[in-house]
């Protein structure tokens, strides 16, 4: 009986530590996955509140999103978040949300138009009601003295909150194309960087690629393409606000934002996830120009000429690695190189895992094609022969070479 009691009591504990509030701060998708991505809180889920009628769906949210009548009020796009508040407080929550959106925009969150995308707090406890006044004094003073209007939040308390249909749970974590939406003003309670994280310009070539918190477009982009990324040209990520002295032209209003930089000059700029593909073929427009033979042959699968400068310049080079010249990924060691006499450099293979073959039957040949695996650029063409023995015809000017001693 003990045992039963002493268990009750645990279950009653646990169950009070659970809060619910519901934040609307423009589209629910971004709103969803930045609060599922905070630290205490069990769950974040799309729905629609703030309105009269009932059983919201949201093709009627959107039919009522210009609708301002005494007879219909119309729902916003909402995430009710369950948080445990033993491991954050409702007052850190509500300053996310402040800080998450533009709450000076009246029915309208950047271009997303409607009062479906309106500011509004619904809170479910006295004490959230009053951190929501207090933060949002606080916040209104910062926001005017940066020049911003009055803050036109709903707060209201909570009165019924229905899920939004399924495809709209979880849509960002679904759906990888794309980036995330940033409506915030840049303003902070606390600021994050100080004057010691500022980055300055290093001066010739380099990569910037903003990022913001909890962007799952941000965590794929550094996954998949800068994770794996070693070319000479250096990339870095940081937040917008940590920039100084450089000349930007593109402004940022998604993330990851990613500038191509030329002595602190913005040359070309990308907003949104990038795959391997695109990421490298911007990346050689920046370093190699798109009339470049390099260029053409990487992406137009062209062809150098037999016995070429690069050519010479390889054929002898000393003990060492030839890399792909845009990711710097090592693809040929000297040790598997043979002079075939064809005007190209030759090799018996591939280093294992660098390279994919795909079937090439342009100019009425049957060939097999060589493409980089990290940056899918075109390399050349690979010939088995009877014997067993392959030959992989290399183009030079798609590659770099390292010396062996020099490889980290």
């Amino acid at each position: 009986m003990k045992k039963i009691i002493l268990l009750l009591l645990i279950s009653v504990k646990v169950f009070a530590a659970d809060e619910t509030i519901v934040f609307a701060g423009g589209c629910f998708w971004g709103v969803e996955k930045y609060f599922d991505n905070v630290v205490g809180v069990k769950s974040a889920t799309s729905g629609y509140a703030g309105g009269n009628y009932p059983n919201p769906t949201y093709e009627t949210v959107l039919k009522y999103k210009q609708t301002d009548t005494k007879e219909i009020k119309n729902y916003t796009e909402s995430v009710k978040v369950v948080f445990d508040n033993q491991k954050i407080k409702a007052e850190n929550l509500i300053k996310i949300f402040w800080e998450l959106h533009d709450p000076t925009q009246k029915n309208r969150q950047g271009n997303d138009v409607g009062n479906n995308y309106r500011s509004a707090i619904f809170y479910t406890t006295n004490e959230q009601y009053k951190m929501i006044l207090k933060t949002k004094d606080e916040y209104q003073k910062l926001l005017s003295n940066a020049g911003y209007g009055k803050i036109v939040t709903q707060i209201e308390k909570l009165d019924k909150f229905y899920n939004a249909e399924d495809y709209h749970q979880d849509y960002l974590k679904r759906n990888p194309n794309g980036y995330c939406p940033n409506h915030s003003t840049g303003i902070k309670f606390k600021k994050i960087a100080s004057s010691n994280d500022m980055i300055k310009p290093l001066g010739g070539k380099e990569i910037i690629v903003i990022k913001e918190k909890f962007c799952p477009y941000c965590e794929k982009f550094e996954k998949d393409v800068i994770s794996l990324y070693k070319g000479d040209i250096p990339i870095r990520t940081v937040y917008f606000k940590q920039l100084k002295d450089f000349k930007l032209k593109t402004e940022v209003y998604g993330t990851p934002t990613i500038y191509f930089i030329d002595n602190k000059n913005e040359v070309n700029a990308y907003t949104g996830y990038m795959n391997n593909k695109n990421f490298y073929k911007a990346l050689a427009l920046f370093k190699l120009g798109k009339g470049s033979k390099s260029f053409n042959i990487a992406f137009n699968q062209g062809t150098e000429n037999r016995f070429c400068k690069k050519y010479d310049l390889f054929k002898n080079v000393s003990d060492g690695i030839f890399v792909d010249k845009l990711s710097g990924e090592p693809l040929f060691d000297t040790k598997d190189r043979f002079n075939s006499n064809s005007g190209w450099l030759s090799f018996y293979k591939a280093i294992d895992g660098s390279t994919i073959e795909l079937p090439d039957n342009s100019y009425g040949m049957k060939r097999i094609e060589v493409k980089a695996k990290v940056s899918n650029i075109h390399l050349g063409h690979v010939f088995d022969y009877e014997n067993g023995k392959r030959r992989f015809c290399i183009n030079a000017n798609v590659l770099d070479f390292v010396k062996r001693s020099d490889i980290k």
